[in-house]
């Protein structure tokens, strides 16, 4: 097949070259196809009945609260009658020329109608609006669905949002005013080129759409990502211990563990040098050390939750003293990351180990009452479905996680992707992030299974009901300070659930809230002045606009507050360290090989 060619300037469509790309992308699309259907042939590849069988079960219980009553079904469908009706009379008025307000509009900061003909074309309007006002009427059915059970409503919320997404008319070439124009100024070469996308990225995914959403030749960790110079002290089967070489003459006494989450790559801290924290926080001398977690495989699969605990923060904990000299320990926790290390705390709590002297915890729950829409695929059949699923690999592929990740927010991290991709054919945008977002790594089972049971389902840790080697665990008695950071628009720890959190520690804590999400309000460099955050009295509660409105509003980046809360705790200073302090010999350059294995 000849390569693909960039579309045609003139913008008038050849009608035989039209009918050339067609059957190409046919083409395209049977290879597409044979993509899907290999791995179920093979045997290498469990389709994903459990969910859409919840998906199906879910809405059917709205349904019935619906058909029920037969009065109050008729309700329901006079009133979505009567916005089609209003919405044909808003048409005929406007065809008769007059000037009339449309009866749904988006919202302002919705991008899938920012094209000019969705408003200005009055049948790429029409299609709008119809499809708002149905939209609004299927989110009705679930908001006053009084007689589900808290649950139910959530995932039907949920999977009604993202069938509303998946139907968007912007999602496809005939009802799209941009996509239209698209295919034919280039004579469908753009279907052509989306389609041998489509094909690459099934193939990619092994029989499951892994849908590029950066330019992945771009980057490489070691070559452009992860630069901040180190070296690996230590590693065990779970993890590497990275030691980052001193860029000052003297440094804080304390070192500086950062824990990240195991459910993706460590570098999210280290991405390109003018953001990474990890380099910003040796520029200000500071002694860090990061854990880089394996990408596991089955032979880990009975690897625990204590097993994480164990050789992950408390061998880090054993290695920095022989490296340093120094028991006490400043440490920084993110997101499940985070979880761990809370967990740690309460467990050396228990066994009187002082070691970490004080904690930040980034984006991290330890109480999930608010846990936000991944509590969606959390009920008793989903977790067993999965750990059925988890024990015949012997763990969880990180696919899975990052699709649910990205199901948080598919209206940014999904249809755009497809769209740009495989119907207007081009390549997405090189971005370190978006990259970052799809080096998934793999979970083990056994720890994935008490992570989702303890935390998610039954909500352990805040209960005083999570057992850790052989301790019943009690946040109560970490009375170490607390820099507690949250962001304002996480939807994978919502602010609320963070802010919920805070009370569950007996020692002081500092509640900030940043502005953006999980990772762009974490990963903000003080240079960029960019978003704002908050700070404020310690919360009692998960009103989060009840503690706004004592809170104080500061432009830029959190980051010198948090060193400034960091040093109060202790500035005595020391000569810089190298990495192994002398004491351990280097096993390999930062960032490590655990971190390459791709998923």
């Amino acid at each position: 097949m000849r390569a693909p060619a960039e579309p045609t300037k003139s913008g008038s469509a050849d009608v035989e070259e039209f009918a050339r790309n067609i059957a190409r992308m046919m083409e395209q699309g049977g290879k597409a196809l044979a993509a899907y259907l290999k791995p179920r042939e093979e045997g290498h590849h469990d389709d994903q009945y459990a969910e859409v069988v919840d998906v199906v079960k879910t809405i059917g219980q709205v349904a019935d609260y619906w058909l029920r009553d037969p009065q109050r079904a008729l309700e329901l469908q006079s009133s979505l009658g009567k916005a089609y009706l209003d919405l044909w009379a808003h048409a005929v008025k406007r065809m008769a020329g007059e000037q009339v307000r449309p009866v749904a509009e988006p919202d302002p900061r919705d991008k899938r109608f920012a094209d000019p003909e969705w408003s200005n074309n009055q049948f790429f309007d029409f299609l709008k609006q119809g499809y708002l006002l149905t939209v609004q009427w299927a989110n009705r059915l679930v908001r006053e669905a009084e007689a589900l059970d808290p649950h139910t409503r959530h995932k039907a919320d949920f999977y009604i949002r993202q069938i509303a997404n998946a139907i968007a008319p912007s999602n496809f070439v005939l009802t799209n005013p941009e996509l239209l124009r698209e295919t034919l100024a280039s004579n469908a070469e753009n279907l052509v080129r989306g389609m041998h996308m489509l094909a690459e990225d099934i193939a990619a995914g092994r029989g499951d759409l892994k849908i590029r959403q950066s330019g992945s030749e771009m980057f490489e960790v070691g070559r452009n990502l992860a630069l901040t110079p180190g070296k690996v002290i230590f590693e065990n089967e779970l993890m590497q211990l990275i030691q980052y070489t001193p860029s000052t003459e003297s440094v804080l006494k304390r070192p500086l563990l950062i824990v990240p989450p195991w459910i993706n790559k460590f570098y999210i801290l280290d991405l390109t040098p003018e953001k990474s924290f990890i380099k910003w926080c040796v520029d200000q001398g500071l002694t860090v050390f990061v854990i880089s977690w394996v990408n596991p495989d089955a032979r880990l699969a009975e690897k625990s939750f204590e097993d994480y605990m164990r050789e992950g923060p408390l061998a880090a904990l054993d290695v920095i003293e022989q490296a340093t000299g120094e028991r006490e320990v400043n440490a920084v926790g993110y997101c499940v990351g985070g979880t761990l290390l809370a967990v740690t705390l309460a467990y050396m709590a228990s066994k009187r180990d002082e070691r970490i002297v004080s904690a930040t915890l980034f984006a991290a729950q330890v109480d999930f009452t608010h846990a936000g829409d991944l509590k969606v695929f959390v009920d008793e059949e989903q977790i067993a479905a999965r750990e059925r699923e988890m024990t015949e690999r012997g763990y969880l592929e990180g696919r899975k996680m990052a699709t649910a990740f990205n199901l948080l927010r598919s209206n940014d991290l999904i249809w755009p992707y497809v769209i740009n991709n495989y119907l207007k054919g081009k390549e997405p945008a090189p971005f370190d992030l978006l990259y970052w977002n799809s080096d998934a790594t793999r979970m083990p089972a056994a720890n994935h299974s008490f992570y989702l049971r303890n935390c998610y389902l039954e909500n352990r840790l805040t209960k005083r009901e999570m057992v850790i080697g052989g301790k019943k665990l009690d946040l109560k008695n970490v009375t170490v300070p607390i820099y507690n950071l949250a962001t304002r628009e996480d939807h994978i720890a919502p602010a609320r659930s963070v802010l919920l959190g805070t009370k569950f520690f007996a020692g002081p804590v500092r509640f900030v809230l940043a502005g953006s999400g999980h990772i762009a309000g974490v990963v903000n460099p003080p240079d960029k002045m960019k978003y704002q955050y908050w700070t404020g009295p310690k919360p009692t509660s998960a009103n989060l606009d009840k503690w706004l409105t004592k809170a104080r509003e500061h432009a830029g980046s959190w980051w010198p507050d948090w060193l400034k809360w960091l040093k109060a705790q202790d500035s005595t200073e020391v000569s810089a360290r190298q990495p192994g302090g002398g004491k351990l010999t280097p096993l390999e350059d930062a960032p490590g090989s655990y971190v390459k294995v791709r998923d």
